[in-house]
């Protein structure tokens, strides 16, 4: 008889999260693979709860008998403090997005790094990675760029908006990989960037819904460029769909959303899951949003 833990209980802790696809994402794969499997999420603004309160929801969790949490904005960097142990990644990147409860211990991982990993090994398997320019230093922006170079890119150029913190992002990589190059950049470079690049990846608002456009001068896009987005709502941005046009590889912000869940997943229970499938249902999920608008 299998000592295999029958049912599930995982909770997403953040700010707005209610319309997280998820909860839908877990609990399908768990019906496929014959778990039970239940994901609620716990939106801090309908709690009326402040971001400070995460130590207390994972201590809540423990004693109502979660298995874990997957732990989104603002919260990713407040419940370092509240964890047993943490991933060396996690630990490195300074935030935990995924915490498994065992035996009154909470374990910190970070699965936007290794989730965006995936989605490039899966999605443009065979990308050039020697130079390329990733717009956007934020929290997703650190986790990509720590992908980037795990997954042997040899020279990195930071966009951002914010020189401060873009340079800081780019002497902290730096440090973790010394046989790299990582440089802090400005949008002003771009004309010259570009042309030296293999792939270009975007990690910041622009491209969403309410944040409509591309992040650069399309012009910049050459076919030759693999281009990656992490947006995905919609599934096609202008970003994707421009670059797609021109005859670039493209990878679209969805294979980075459905590798995080597939890693976490994967903690939480043991089991192995089936990205793909994974996407196919993403890929629904989203399609009957963008009907429903």
């Amino acid at each position: 008889m299998s000592n295999r833990t029958e049912s599930y209980l995982i909770g997403l802790v953040g700010d707005g999260v209610m319309p997280s696809l998820s909860p839908y994402m877990h609990e399908r794969e768990g019906d496929v693979q014959g778990v039970r499997y239940l994901y609620r999420p716990i939106d801090l603004h309908d709690l009326d709860l402040p971001a400070t309160s995460v130590g207390d929801l994972l201590q809540s969790a423990y004693r109502m008998g979660f298995n874990g949490l997957n732990i989104t904005h603002p919260c990713k960097q407040l419940v370092l403090g509240h964890l047993d142990e943490i991933a060396p990644d996690a630990q490195r990147l300074g935030a935990v997005n995924t915490v498994v409860i065992q035996d009154g211990r909470f374990i910190g991982h970070n699965t936007d790094f290794s989730g965006f990993a995936a989605a490039l090994a899966s999605g443009l398997p065979d990308a050039k990675l020697d130079r390329v320019v990733q717009l956007g230093a934020g929290g997703a922006g650190s986790a990509v760029a720590y992908a980037l170079l795990t997954a042997g890119v040899q020279t990195l150029e930071l966009v951002d908006m914010d020189p401060v913190r873009c340079a800081e992002r780019a002497a902290e990589l730096a440090g973790f990989f010394p046989d790299r190059t990582v440089t802090a950049r400005t949008t002003a470079e771009l004309p010259q960037l570009m042309p030296a690049a293999d792939g270009l990846v975007h990690c910041t608002p622009v491209g969403m819904a309410a944040h409509p456009g591309t992040p650069l001068d399309m012009a910049l896009v050459e076919p030759r460029h693999w281009v990656a987005d992490i947006v995905y709502r919609p599934i096609e941005t202008e970003l994707v769909r421009e670059s797609r046009a021109k005859g670039c590889q493209v990878l679209d912000g969805g294979r980075m959303a459905v590798g995080q869940a597939a890693d976490a997943f994967r903690i939480f229970t043991g089991l192995e899951p089936d990205a793909e499938r994974m996407r196919a249902h993403f890929l629904e999920l989203i399609a009957a949003e963008e009907v429903a608008v």
